[in-house]
């Protein structure tokens, strides 16, 4: 920055006023640098006091970083869940003619025509050790469709052999009639995956429950 020009002076009192502006143009930037000089030695104060508050301070490289990755979460197939969910509903129909297909014994049981009598006594008997178990009590009709649904594929997926479906008795219903009870076996015998299914025994819920015997995957 170049200096001002210094202006033509004709009289000694200009030269004064002058000398008088010199002055105090001076006395503004001592004052402005002691200015900055008593800020830098209040910070240099302060840094000071704080490495003898903690003690030494040393950097950190910068490489030393270790950089952060987002993980971004996994996208949840809500759409294809609802779409499961409302076929599993459409599959499993309330008016499906069951009566036909059951064995004319106390329990009503079912077979398919692959499975023999034998299979189906054994079931009766227990021979297959229970190994899942889906208590409908409590539930209403569309949410006890939609369970019984969802278990009976998700048993079969996992290469699960006995399971019991426990619908209850109907101690608790208007009329004390099971509600579930004969829905239960409409929808079981809709399912590919059930292969037979017989009234529990006394021990395992008796006319509350039934085992069924479900098609081993592979």
């Amino acid at each position: 920055m170049k200096p001002a020009p210094t202006p033509t002076l004709h009289s000694l009192q200009e030269l004064k006023l002058f000398q008088r502006e010199l002055a105090q143009r001076r006395k503004a930037a001592e004052a402005q640098a002691a200015r900055l000089a008593a800020a830098a030695r209040a910070a240099d104060q302060e840094r000071r006091l704080f490495e003898l508050s903690i003690g030494s301070i040393t950097p950190l490289p910068c490489d030393a970083r270790a950089p952060q990755h987002r993980v971004l979460p996994l996208p949840e197939p809500l759409q294809r869940e609802a779409d499961e969910r409302l076929v599993m509903q459409q599959a499993l129909s309330d008016d499906f003619d069951v009566e036909s297909l059951l064995e004319t014994d106390d329990s009503l049981s079912f077979r398919r025509p692959e499975i023999s009598d034998e299979v189906l006594r054994k079931l009766r008997r227990g021979h297959w050790s229970l190994q899942a178990q889906l208590d409908l009590h409590g539930l209403r009709t569309d949410q006890a469709r939609e369970a019984l649904g969802n278990f009976v594929q998700d048993c079969a997926r996992r290469g699960l052999r006995c399971v019991r479906v426990v619908h209850g008795k109907g101690h608790g219903s208007p009329g004390r009639e099971p509600v579930l009870k004969a829905r239960v076996r409409r929808w079981l015998v809709q399912k590919q995956q059930v292969l037979g299914f017989v009234q529990a025994r006394a021990s395992d819920g008796g006319s509350g429950a039934l085992m069924v015997l479900l098609q081993q995957v592979g």
